[in-house]
């Protein structure tokens, strides 16, 4: 298992909600889906999940693995794994 944070979040035109969590590297991301509003009737999003090396894919844009590098160090120290954010 892989601790991953909560580096992107987007709610598209049907409500779907797609979060984005990575590596604190950024090399590497995990992406979740869920209807907005099953969101709102249960617990959010946590700021990090624990997830299954074989469940993670490669970040192949360099822009995009440094975004996410720095969103995740921005999220692990202002925020412990179980937050919902």
């Amino acid at each position: 298992m892989t601790r991953v944070w909560l580096v992107d979040r987007d709610v598209d035109s049907r409500n779907l909600v797609t979060m984005t969590y990575a590596t604190p590297d950024g090399e590497r991301a995990f992406t979740r889906q869920a209807a907005l509003d099953s969101l709102a009737r249960r617990d959010g999003p946590t700021a990090a999940l624990d997830v299954a090396d074989d469940r993670l894919t490669a970040v192949d844009d360099r822009e995009t693995v440094a975004r996410y590098a720095a969103e995740a160090e921005r999220v692990a120290e202002s925020h412990d794994p179980d937050d919902e954010l």
